[in-house]
């Protein structure tokens, strides 16, 4: 049975050829006064089984002679699938997930030592499941308690976690084409509520629109919808999402789709009734150039700062030029003063996750490079408050710049000759933007 499933376990466990490795399902699904919401398997775990049930363990033992792929999990039950949907069962689960044996959820604590006893280390992390966690400790302290007696077993812990960094960092042809299918309905909202946006409308009726293309592909919102109009743009995990909008405000829509676990991500602002404001629009002027720059470093063996870099020195010297910055440029960088104005990074991988996996740095705190098959957002952005003041020794500045919030944002696949924009289909330059 080779699936993909099959083939990143084995690349897993070609890494620990000697140990064994525990992942554990997301708990159940969070409880409000006896309301079920919806459950959301841990990333880890789907991307080795592709099974989407909680209460269920995973156990990749690649020295056991027997059994390399233990799943353990609920058994059928009747009248709790009555309540709380089906479940695959002991006997479907071994044919359809590729399991070498199955067992029963409850019966975890009995099999468990068979596939620790002979393992060298044990890899396991340690998260937010802290009952789990106390499970998978005393497990292996009664193996270090008995280890002098037998002269095997695990001797060390290590996080099983950082086994995966690797592997997601850099996207396989399968999961690079759900990502395109993330993205593709990704762009038709955004494009459709580009259209539909108005002085008089409510920011919720943005989030509507876009959300119901989501469901009527089939996919979820990948994370909280952010429409944020005039000086909400400002606030950068804004999801309130309730106010009217007015004509001269920017509306910044930072929203993506979620199609089998794989997520899109695009911010885009545009002007609500059709035109920017002469400051809107310099402003949007300089953040779409720190875009296009950062993107250009987006290269396979370029370290991963590099097209934050380019971002920073973009803006701050733009914001110089403006007069909302004073100093020598090196120096503000240095002294990082455009974090006044540009307070977060200019991007993350993405995956299974909006904020995916992957080790930045290398153990000498030079940065990793890029490979190809990596996917990072580009998104740099210009945010002043309305209340904002001014440093010591930075000027002062007029009311029109208060308020304006600018984020533009791509998802960027990075390829072997370069890169390519996942989400190119959505317009950024002022001309597609105005009407």
């Amino acid at each position: 049975m080779d699936t993909v499933y099959q083939r990143r376990r084995q690349a897993l466990m070609a890494q620990i050829p000697h140990g064994t490795a525990i992942f554990t399902s997301a708990p159940h699904a969070v409880m409000h006064n006896d309301v079920e919401h919806v459950f959301r398997q841990d990333s880890d775990f789907y991307y080795l089984t592709g099974f989407n049930e909680p209460d269920a363990v995973a156990v990749l033992a690649p020295h056991h002679g027997e059994h390399r792929f233990v799943l353990f999990l609920r058994p059928k039950d009747r009248d709790r699938e009555i309540w709380s949907g089906r479940r695959v069962g002991v006997e479907a689960a071994k044919e359809q997930f590729g399991a070498d044996v199955v067992f029963p959820i409850h019966e975890l604590d009995e099999k468990l030592p068979e596939y620790l006893k002979t393992a060298d280390r044990l890899y396991y992390h340690l998260g937010r499941h802290d009952g789990f966690n106390q499970k998978v400790l005393r497990h292996w302290q009664r193996l270090i308690a008995t280890y002098a007696k037998r002269g095997t077993g695990p001797v060390a812990i290590e996080d099983a976690h950082l086994l995966l960094q690797g592997m997601r960092r850099v996207k396989t042809p399968e999961e690079i084409e759900l990502m395109r299918k993330a993205v593709a309905v990704s762009v038709k909202a955004h494009n459709h509520a580009r259209e539909v946006a108005q002085p008089g409308r409510y920011e919720y009726e943005v989030q509507a629109e876009m959300e119901h293309l989501f469901r009527l592909a089939g996919g979820t919102p990948a994370y909280p919808s952010i429409v944020a109009s005039g000086d909400n743009a400002c606030i950068l995990h804004y999801i309130e999402n309730n106010r009217q909008m007015q004509a001269k405000d920017l509306l910044l829509i930072d929203a993506g789709c979620c199609c089998d676990y794989y997520n899109a991500d695009i911010t885009r602002t545009f002007p609500v009734d059709g035109r920017f404001t002469p400051e809107q629009r310099v402003l949007y002027e300089l953040v779409l150039e720190a875009q296009l720059k950062a993107i250009a470093a987006v290269q396979p063996g370029q370290p991963f700062n590099a097209f934050h870099d380019a971002a920073v020195r973009t803006i701050t010297e733009g914001l110089v030029e403006l007069g909302l910055l004073a100093g020598d440029v090196d120096t503000l960088i240095e002294e990082k003063k455009h974090r006044a104005f540009f307070m977060h990074g200019t991007g993350h991988f993405l995956g299974l996750d909006v904020h995916d996996t992957g080790i930045l740095r290398n153990a000498d705190k030079t940065w990793k490079p890029f490979e190809p098959g990596n996917v990072v957002t580009v998104e740099p952005g210009i945010y002043i408050t309305p209340d904002y003041e001014p440093a010591e020794g930075q000027p002062a500045i007029d009311d029109c710049w208060r308020g304006i919030g600018i984020r533009i944002e791509d998802d960027v696949l990075v390829t072997p000759e370069g890169n390519e924009v996942l989400t190119a289909g959505v317009p950024k330059e002022i001309a597609a933007l105005e009407h």
